[in-house]
Formats: C-alpha cells, sequence, structure tokens
C-alpha cells in the first residue's frame, strides 16, 4: 500500500512521478537562478569561493535562444590517497519553461552517458529522478555555504580554456 507522505518545504507529493519530476525541475532552475542570477558568456568560467567552503565552478558549454548547458563542478581539497573528489553535472536550462534538469551524472572521474537511456520505462524516471534530487540537494546545500556567482559576492571569472603562450 502506498503512503503519501508531506514533507514540509517539500513540493513533492508522489516521489519519483512524472509530475514530482517537473515540479523538481522547477524547483532546480530557481535554485540555479538563485545561485546564478546571470549566466556567464558561453566559455567563461566562474569560480564562487565563499570563506570556508570548496570553490564551486561554473561553465556554459553551449547557449542557444531557448537552452543553456552548463557544468556545475565542486572541487575539494586532495583526499589522502592523492585523488581529488570532484562532484560533476551537466545541466540544461530551459529558459521558456524555467526548468533545469540534469543531462550527464560523472561518477569517479568519467561520464555516464547512457545512465538515464539503460535504465528504459519506470526505470528511466526513477534514474533521472534521483540524478535531479540529487542537484536540487546540491544547489540548496550551496547557496546555504554562501556561493554565488552574481557580481556582487565572490565569485571571478576565467577563460575556460587558457590563453596561449
Amino acid at each position: 500500500m502506498f503512503i503519501q507522505r508531506r514533507y514540509p518545504g517539500h513540493l513533492f507529493s508522489a516521489p519519483r512521478s512524472f509530475a514530482s519530476l517537473m515540479e523538481l525541475y522547477e524547483q532546480n532552475y530557481i535554485a540555479l537562478r538563485r545561485l546564478c542570477p546571470q549566466l556567464p558568456a558561453q566559455g567563461e568560467l566562474r569560480v564562487s569561493y565563499p570563506d570556508g567552503a570548496p570553490r564551486l565552478y561554473l561553465s556554459v558549454i553551449e547557449h542557444t535562444r531557448y537552452t543553456s548547458s552548463l557544468e556545475l563542478t565542486h572541487r575539494f581539497d586532495v583526499a589522502s590517497d592523492g585523488e581529488a573528489t570532484t562532484p560533476s553535472l551537466s545541466v540544461r536550462i530551459y529558459h521558456d519553461a524555467r526548468q533545469a534538469e540534469v543531462l550527464l551524472a560523472h561518477r569517479n572521474g568519467a561520464v555516464d552517458h547512457q545512465a538515464f537511456s539503460r535504465a528504459g520505462g519506470a526505470g528511466e524516471l526513477r534514474v533521472r529522478w534521483s540524478a535531479n534530487r540529487f542537484l536540487n540537494r546540491w544547489l540548496h546545500y550551496c547557496l546555504g555555504q554562501g556561493h554565488s556567482f552574481s557580481a556582487e559576492r565572490n565569485a571571478i571569472a576565467e577563460p575556460l580554456i587558457p590563453a596561449a603562450e
């Protein structure tokens, strides 16, 4: 028997349903726009570095009239085994629909291009819901740490591709 739970502060009335996925896309858009009110130009890398928090990197990979694709990466210090942990997601923003969704998941430094299509049907919905729920929680975590890509806050712009010397 399915028991519907309502969580304070959450819009998700039926977790992992198509309707809740669409709500999640809307919430991701709102949180992403709070984090970055004005998207940088394509090919520009922005870095947010509030005191006491690891740097957060944002780069716009593609920008069209109705959509933008960006990469969001959180780089932590190098671990004791010499590996740097870098959670990273590719996100597509639909400006006209005011939605944002995860496109690709990066696991252990490798891009999982097939994650959504491999699942198929109801499994695809579950995988998309989980990936976008992670994005939603991550965006709120970053906002809570004081990250922002606005001009007034702790953010710098760097070229995405280093200049030739």
